[in-house]
């Protein structure tokens, strides 16, 4: 990873402003909420509280704590998620089988590993690398927040009471955007990947050249309304709009709308994190696979952005430009793979991005579930084009020239 470690005081808040944000999303859910899994891609809500826990202890506490005993041996195979280099992992499509340890015991849990962690702070204040180990931790740890919220609202919308995890005034959405319009780019050489001070995962550098094609991007991203229109004009029974594996895939599964879309005596609904709401058509629209954006773009003459264009034009700050951060993840057409001289770090941290390098696109941005200050110009989000449960969404592209 690429970090400069933090100052000491502001780790510190950090740390207890990050652990803290997880118990607080996990508050408004039933023990039964925090136990269940409604698919194999999402993960229990207590499994999330446990893991990010196991993080701080597997790799700061194991390797830096006097006299260091794990809280509970066999978690380190219960909440280990995809670090081969650790040992033995629980298989992730069971954890939603995992009704003990309880709810109290893996915030007992918590509680354990915060209050060693509090015990180690001296060191930390005079070891850079612990500092920046620990910066990582909470890094990965707000990477669960989001996926805590996508999860949680996968869960519920199995429920046919389609129950609400906040309320409307709490819920998360982002803020609607102005018309649409084209803001034209020159292209040529530019420079793109994180260089510099601050946090960045290792799959943001290095910083390199490249070469881009005069384009233009839309100046915000696709809304409920448009996507409604490709709906109602027979979108996902058109199959020249759809690449060969995305209409197969769009068949085999019998999609004709977007995930959490609902038709309810002729009118829209969308189910949410406040419950089931009428379709908000200035409000982006989300939850869509990379398939699913791809056509879209393909319906009104236009393509998806490369990840290079995305943040050559985001870095450039062009007035009119909206929802570069805070609305929803974009995909890009960009495979997911290394940048040019890009090394996997030694040791089961090395395993964190490097190895997933295959068969997934990268998405720019950030969503209405990415927390507060988690978003980066750099930022490298990536799954694979069958993804939905995310809040995924559509900038779209053109070539000039």
């Amino acid at each position: 990873m690429t970090v400069t470690s933090p100052a000491f005081d502001t780790l510190l808040a950090r740390y207890t402003a990050v652990r803290g944000r997880s118990l607080a999303l996990a508050a408004p859910l039933s023990p039964e909420d925090c136990a269940a899994q409604s698919m194999p891609d999402a993960s229990p809500t207590k499994w999330h509280l446990a893991h990010t826990t196991w993080f701080f202890e597997t790799f700061v506490l194991e390797a830096h704590e006097p006299g260091f005993q794990p809280f509970a041996p066999a978690f380190r195979v219960l909440f280990n998620s995809y670090y081969n280099g650790v040992g033995t992992k629980h298989p992730r499509p069971q954890r939603g089988l995992l009704t003990r340890p309880s709810l109290d015991e893996v915030l007992a849990y918590r509680a354990n590993v915060d209050a060693r962690m509090a015990r180690l702070w001296p060191t930390v204040a005079h070891d850079d690398a612990l500092r920046g180990l620990i910066e990582l931790g909470l890094q990965h740890e707000q990477q669960h927040q989001e996926l805590m919220l996508t999860d949680i609202l996968h869960l519920l919308s199995c429920n046919p009471l389609f129950p609400a995890y906040a309320k409307v005034s709490d819920a998360v959405a982002p803020e609607p955007a102005g018309e649409l319009a084209w803001h034209s780019f020159d292209g040529g050489l530019t420079d793109i990947g994180h260089a510099g001070s601050g946090f960045a995962f290792d799959n943001e550098g290095p910083r390199h050249r490249v070469y881009l094609h005069p384009y233009a991007l839309a100046s915000r991203l696709v809304t409920q309304a448009e996507y409604l229109a490709f709906v109602e004009a027979g979108g996902y029974r058109n199959p020249l709009l759809w690449l060969a594996e995305g209409w197969d895939w769009r068949a085999a599964q019998g999609l004709e709308q977007p995930l959490y879309w609902h038709r309810i005596d002729g009118a829209w609904h969308h189910f949410t994190l406040a419950g089931l709401q009428p379709l908000q058509g200035n409000q982006p629209v989300v939850h869509l696979s990379y398939y699913e954006a791809d056509a879209y773009a393909r319906w009104v003459g236009a393509r998806l952005p490369t990840e290079a264009e995305w943040e050559h034009a985001a870095a450039q700050g062009a007035a009119g430009m909206a929802q570069w951060h805070g609305a929803a993840w974009q995909w890009t057409q960009s495979s997911y793979a290394p940048y040019p001289g890009f090394r996997v770090a030694d040791g089961a941290v090395g395993e964190y991005n490097g190895k997933f390098m295959v068969n997934q696109y990268v998405l720019r941005g950030s969503s209405s579930a990415t927390p507060p200050g988690h978003e980066r110009l750099t930022y490298r989000n990536f799954f694979p084009a069958t993804a939905r449960w995310q809040f995924t969404g559509i900038r779209l592209a053109r070539d000039l020239g």
